[in-house]
């Protein structure tokens, strides 16, 4: 049996039972003593163990096997859950999810889990240990990481080379890099490592290698081997100026290493050479390998193997982009046939062009599908986060989780999930008060963190709520002063919202101490960063005493929209759909001016009126009109009406970015070409409403 073919579906199928295992326990936690929840989990564990077994995952096998004899107790009532069992079981989650990661990333799923075994052992016989005796997944990973480490030693070549380069005077160091434990955007910070390594000299092995470390498919620290002709101090003190990296440990290489190294290197391969001699034939493996298959798979319920057959594939996001990039110049040629039919009046082309509107519609719908993943694939590993920091704070924290299935771009979608991690755990450790200090407060004694998630306009917003304690804005005004971040004079000016925003200044934070959760504005500059190189932004408002909401704008990319069709002067642009309330035309006497802004009555309440030829600078247009037309806007609660000279209609258009040289264009967010020819300006309201 070839098993390569089933790895996808083996490994598709794992992670959807380790995420149900994670959120039924979560439950179980919160009840329990109800029997039902671990029904469900002993069935994802036995179906967990037989996949793996069939698949020659052993040590995946042992643990779920170990886990599956726990919960066997628990449902047959001779074993109450406590919080020591609790812990031990998310741990053996977190080691289980841990080895199918490494099997994700071609390892073998290979992982020291001795101590958890022993300990659900120990459960099962009826001696619950301490939580605190069980080492962790991570650091499993880890002293996995490390022995790696050491069985990383140079290869012939890159032995040659270091040889070279001792001969020619260059300093040759073995440089230990390891990250703060509060750092989430591992690879952002390895990235910064390798700029230094690129400007002081040349690595000679990098251990993991370098495009696992770009991936972020390491633990806390990686190795390298350094070659450079700059002394050892400046390399440690350029290193060091890094945030979230601790010192480096800089070891210097002799001669007599390199020796040691390449005797080292040749025992190795007579080791493995003797281990090949000795190893079964090819035919032999596949008999071993194919022998566990029949095993588990017989004694497997009928129901377990048989609903869970996946009808999915995988398509590479690349094809996904060709076909969406092809689709939108279909739309385009599809707008400009309609075009003609209407212009040439013929009876047979109108018919064609229409069946070609409503067929290429439903393939619109579906390539948009093709992309958009719901946001729930992020946030459903938040409740355990929460779940963990509350209790590593003792702090009483609930999560509230709404929108989860707003869809975003798969590609956003893979990248937004470490800033968020950043900002939750910023608003559980500094934003939620003890509990103490809560009911002190006149507060209940556990906060909330509200996690939103909500489509406006062609942008998807995500926000962090919490209602602890806020940010002081005194405190963090004179921080930034004393740091020279802002002057004294520049801070009399400052609202309270941008004083807020000096939080994602790099290095800047206001924590009288550094915990080992997160620091309010330690690596808030790489998440404003990793959001920016998404095209998005992050904005935080804050009341002290009351909380803080960080909010999230996360562009739409590649995307097809319905939108308005304005023109304004002699210029067309679009407005989304999506922003829009309705139009209307009011007469220019409703206009009233307050305080130096204009106000019309709209629906029982004020909103302001903006006159977008005035804002966009446009030549041409209509100003005596008595009788304006307004498009009115929204964003969230907010509204606004937007003065046109004419509405067109509405219309499919296709997103085209404006490129990086006018991706600061004010309220303009794309652009998209009409069934014309001509290229109309998307405008952005949410840069308008601000």
């Amino acid at each position: 049996m070839e098993l390569n073919q089933y790895l996808g579906m083996f490994i598709d199928e794992a992670r959807e039972h380790l995420q149900a295992m994670n959120d039924n326990m979560l439950q179980l936690e919160q009840s329990p003593d109800d029997i039902s929840i671990v029904q469900v989990m002993f069935r994802s564990a036995h179906t967990l163990k037989g996949m793996s077994a069939t698949m020659g995952f052993e040590e995946l096998a042992t643990l779920t096997h170990e886990m599956e004899n726990v919960l066997d107790l628990v449902r047959n009532h001779k074993l109450r859950m406590t919080e020591p069992i609790f812990d031990v079981l998310f741990q053996c989650l977190d080691a289980l999810e841990t080895m199918v990661q490494d099997i994700i990333a071609g390892g073998t799923g290979k992982a020291d889990v001795t101590a958890i075994v022993a300990s659900l052992q120990a459960i099962a016989k009826g001696d619950v240990p301490a939580s605190a005796a069980i080492p962790s997944a991570q650091s499993a990973a880890a002293s996995a990481g490390s022995a790696g480490s050491a069985a990383g030693m140079l290869d012939q070549f890159q032995l040659s080379v270091a040889e070279q380069s001792l001969q020619a005077g260059l300093g040759l160091y073995r440089i230990d890099i390891s990250l703060a434990p509060t750092c989430v955007l591992k690879a952002a910070r390895a990235f910064m490592v390798f700029q230094v390594f690129e400007k002081f000299g040349e690595v000679v092995k990098s251990q993991p290698a370098v495009q696992d470390i770009e991936q972020e498919k390491f633990d806390k620290g990686f190795t390298v081997y350094f070659v450079t002709e700059h002394p050892k101090e400046e390399l440690e003190k350029a290193l060091g100026s890094i945030s979230e990296v601790e010192p480096p440990v800089v070891t210097a290489i002799t001669a007599a290493d390199l020796k040691q190294m390449r005797e080292g290197e040749i025992a190795k391969q007579e080791t493995a050479a003797a281990a090949a001699a000795a190893a079964p034939r090819p035919a032999e493996r596949r008999e071993r390998a194919a022998a566990p298959a029949a095993g588990p798979s017989a004694g497997a319920p009928a129901g377990a193997s048989g609903g869970a057959v996946n009808r999915t594939i995988r398509v590479d996001i690349e094809k996904l982009d060709t076909l969406m990039n092809l689709f939108s110049e279909l739309l385009i040629d599809r707008v400009r046939l309609e075009s003609l039919a209407s212009e040439l009046r013929s009876q047979a082309l109108t018919e064609t062009v229409e069946h070609m509107a409503r067929v290429s519609s439903d393939l619109q719908n579906i390539v948009l599908k093709l992309r958009m993943v719901p946001v729930e694939s992020v946030f459903n590993r938040f409740p355990r986060l929460i779940r963990d920091l509350a209790k590593t704070l003792d702090k009483k924290i609930e999560l509230v989780i709404t929108g989860a299935d707003t869809e975003l771009d798969r590609t956003v979608i893979d990248e937004i999930g470490d800033p968020l991690v950043h900002l939750l755990r910023n608003s559980g450790d500094h934003g939620i008060e003890r509990p103490d200090e809560r009911v002190a407060a006149g507060k209940p004694e556990q906060g909330t963190v509200h996690l939103r998630a909500y489509h406006s306009g062609n942008h998807v917003f995500i926000e962090i709520e919490d209602d602890g304690r806020g940010i002081h804005t005194e405190k963090v005004m004179q921080t930034a002063i004393k740091r020279g971040v802002i002057t004294a004079d520049q801070a009399k000016s400052m609202k309270d919202e941008e004083i807020h925003m000096l939080l994602f200044a790099p290095g800047f934070s206001t924590a009288d101490k550094i915990t080992d959760i997160s620091g309010r504005g330690v690596g808030l500059d790489v998440v404003k960063t990793k959001i920016e190189s998404l095209g998005g932004k992050v904005t935080v408002e804050s009341r002290w005493g009351q909380g803080t909401k960080f909010t999230v704008q996360l562009p739409l990319t590649l995307s097809i929209i319905a939108a308005m069709l304005i023109r304004v002067g002699d210029e067309k642009y679009a407005i989304p759909l999506s922003s829009m309330v309705e139009t209307s035309l009011i007469p220019r006497s409703e206009i009233r001016v307050v305080h130096g802004e204009r106000l019309i009555q709209y629906r029982g309440s004020v909103i302001p009126i903006l006159f977008l030829s005035e804002v966009l600078d446009v030549p041409g247009a209509d100003t005596s009109a008595e009788e304006l037309f307004v498009v009115i806007v929204r964003k969230g609660e907010r509204l606004m009406a937007l003065v046109v000279d004419d509405l067109i209609g509405q219309q499919e258009i296709v997103l085209k970015s404006l490129g990086s040289y006018l991706s600061k264009v004010f309220a303009v967010s794309g652009a998209t070409i009409l069934g014309d020819g001509h290229v109309a300006l998307i405008l952005d309201p949410n840069a308008l409403l601000k």
